[in-house]
């Protein structure tokens, strides 16, 4: 027995890293999969390929469990439906989805090209949008959905050089807070991670100095893409029906559950503000409580458990 029995999942990105991992754990765990995978780089710059979500299928078939494959990208609209047609077509329907597809395009935003910011939000954000749009109205119709979508760190917090990453992970948790609100009534729920590990996405980051060095040796050797799906396929599954419009971040054997925006510390004047009082007066008073312009590393700056 498995916490997805007789359920049908969805996995995009679903070849390679944490896609993987989701696809194999979820099948392990009771799933009928599709697993999708453009079969791209992780610069989304080639035209991709059907012969890695066939591996993982395979590889699911061999263990005993029920896998079919699709290649096509989450950025196709047309495409996109075509997923979940046959999901029903060859798998009897679809329960979850669980979303981690991604390219990485990074460079510092006053060097950065359109392109590189039109793919990345495209895959990114544009993909979250359309997995979710396109599957939402059978989740409703039959009271029962989980989207497992993914943001990052880059976008809560903060790293440079990450500029479209972290607009396009953020503008995920914010669709993913709405999806979640809006469909409470009729059982569809919506969760974030967050996830630290070693991937093809993370290996493309230029290493620039000892700090970056660490930092990327630090991941690959102790937070891996299995434990972070040890948690989406908790979050896909009727195990957590009662959790809905979270962010987690899961890191190694670590979640955390993250704070979400709300305010702080308020000021009032009476006769109004002016530029001036609020430099002199507002500005002051708030600043012991500002954030910081750390990054990721200054947040999470210990060891993984």
């Amino acid at each position: 027995m498995g916490v997805l029995d007789g359920k049908v999942v969805l996995v995009t990105g679903g070849a390679n890293g944490i896609g993987k991992e989701c696809a194999l754990l979820a099948a392990k765990n009771g799933a009928k999969v599709l697993v999708n995978d453009l079969g791209g780089s992780a610069s989304g710059g080639d035209e991709g390929s059907a012969g890695p979500a066939q591996l993982v299928a395979n590889e699911i078939k061999a263990a005993g469990g029920v896998a079919v494959a699709n290649s096509e990208s989450v950025t196709n609209r047309a495409a996109v439906k075509r997923m979940f047609e046959q999901a029903r077509d060859e798998l009897g329907g679809i329960h979850a989805v669980i979303n981690p597809a991604g390219i990485l395009r990074d460079k510092m935003f006053h060097k950065m090209d359109d392109q590189d910011w039109d793919m990345v939000i495209d895959v990114h954000l544009n993909g979250a949008y359309n997995v979710a749009r396109y599957s939402i109205e059978q989740f409703r119709e039959q009271g029962e959905g989980s989207y497992v979508l993914f943001t990052s760190t880059s976008g809560i917090i903060g790293n440079i050089g990450q500029a479209n990453y972290a607009a396009a992970k953020m503008g995920v948790v914010g669709l993913s807070r709405i999806v979640a609100m809006e469909g409470a009534a009729k059982g569809v729920r919506s969760n974030i991670i967050a996830p630290f590990a070693w991937s093809r996405m993370i290996a493309t980051i230029p290493i620039k100095d000892e700090a970056s060095r660490i930092r990327v040796e630090r991941m690959q050797k102790h937070m891996r893409a299995d434990q972070v799906a040890q948690l989406a396929v908790a979050l896909a599954s009727p195990a957590t029906r009662d959790v809905s419009g979270q962010v987690f971040v899961a890191r190694g054997n670590e979640i955390f559950l993250m704070s979400q925006s709300r305010p702080i510390r308020g000021m009032a004047k009476m006769e109004g503000w002016t530029p001036e009082t609020i430099g002199d007066h507002c500005m002051a008073a708030m600043k012991p409580n500002f954030y910081d312009l750390g990054a990721t590393t200054s947040v999470f700056g210990w060891d993984p458990v």
